[in-house]
């Protein structure tokens, strides 16, 4: 299934997976703990409410640890810090690593109360079933999804391969409902989708997990034996993803250089450089963007454009220039936290401000076709 819980981020390496990431930050040690005071009184907080609180019989120590930790990431008032119940560490994990796993091949946002599909995947489940983007699910096998959460909607989709699960949903635009039954499978969702509009390919990357360099790899191989002349990629809605996966895929079309800055907490600054990459390509390229594209897929169209390697059009991006870690703590749930910043290899600023492009396109404008055109 692809339904995952898009965060905005980057994913840093890790002791247990040496994986570097930008996003979506990544450590999975368990974080030292601590003797001072402040901790202590924490530590007596604890112990007196489970001795000598008098509903003590009600209290759930889960709830009640997780309400700590969320509240201090709270506090930090940082935008990208912040707490992962398990199963939403869970999810994300899987759509970074690109796991298969028992689902229906679709993409689930959250919107104004609204749990609403996002994307449908060509070929899996969902499309077959009849799924359409935009569609909004008001029950899942009978359940009410009314204030519900993203993560718990996720739990009641998943399951495993050949089970059945009911989804009543109401299509763009009807006024009546629809009860789409569908057919689990293991899924294993591409990040990279190629297309081609005559001499023009067109990439879309959803994220950057894992698999994302290998399949780009791929498919520019596919773009050569097309003929192709220009290359157009899309990282529309694009949350970011692992940094050495980004960087690497930067290789294939800058092949030498600085791509990325990395200023960390005490001021010094790392530089990334670009990476030997086997299928490479000097064909002209377009990236759109727009305020969905963040992070590891900033750190992609700031390099390009730093260099005069690539178009930049759309709208201006997040602005999603720090380096996260993720720390799975003891109960299987995880901290988001903020470590470094990043800048692109003219020293650019990121946070806060986004990459801005060289054309800014209006909405309602078929960007896909401006990009063709742009690139014929």
């Amino acid at each position: 299934m692809a339904i995952f819980v898009r965060r905005i981020g980057l994913v840093v390496a890790s002791a247990a997976f040496l994986l570097a990431v930008l996003l979506f930050g990544y450590d999975l040690g368990v974080g030292a703990t601590s003797s001072d005071k402040n901790f202590a009184s924490i530590e007596e907080a604890w112990k007196l409410i489970h001795e000598q609180y008098v509903g003590l019989g009600s209290v759930d120590s889960n709830a009640l640890s997780q309400a700590a930790i969320q509240a201090m990431m709270e506090v930090l008032n940082d935008a990208h810090s912040e707490y992962m119940s398990q199963s939403e560490y869970e999810e994300f994990i899987n759509s970074l690593m690109g796991n298969s796993y028992g689902g229906i091949g679709a993409i689930i946002a959250s919107s104004n109360g609204n749990h609403i599909v996002n994307k449908v995947y060509q070929d899996r489940p969902a499309e077959k079933a009849g799924l359409k983007v935009g569609d909004i699910l008001l029950e899942v096998d009978g359940i009410s999804t009314s204030g519900m959460s993203l993560s718990d909607l996720i739990d009641l989709v998943k399951g495993e391969a050949g089970t059945q699960v009911n989804l009543l949903v109401r299509h763009q635009g009807d006024s009546t409902t629809t009860l789409i039954t569908i057919t689990r499978e293991n899924i294993v969702v591409p990040t990279v989708e190629l297309k081609m509009y005559g001499d023009i390919a067109y990439l879309e990357i959803s994220h950057f997990s894992v698999n994302t360099n290998n399949e780009l790899g791929e498919a520019l191989i596919e773009i050569d034996k097309e003929g192709a002349k220009g290359i157009v990629i899309d990282l529309r809605g694009n949350p970011g993803g692992f940094l050495d996966v980004a960087v690497n895929a930067i290789s294939r079309f800058i092949k030498s250089g600085v791509v990325l800055t990395e200023q960390k907490n005490d001021g010094t600054e790392v530089s990334i450089k670009a990476s030997i990459q086997k299928e490479t390509t000097d064909l002209p390229v377009v990236v759109l963007v727009n305020s969905g594209s963040a992070s590891a897929s900033e750190v992609f169209c700031g390099a390009l454009q730093d260099y005069g390697r690539a178009v930049i059009a759309g709208s201006t991006t997040y602005g999603k220039g720090s380096i996260n870690q993720l720390y799975e703590l003891p109960d299987g749930s995880a901290i988001y936290l903020t470590v470094s910043r990043w800048l692109t290899p003219n020293g650019n600023i990121i946070e806060g401000n986004g990459i801005t492009p060289d054309y800014v396109l209006e909405k309602g404008t078929d960007w896909i076709q401006w990009a063709v055109e742009f690139l014929s």
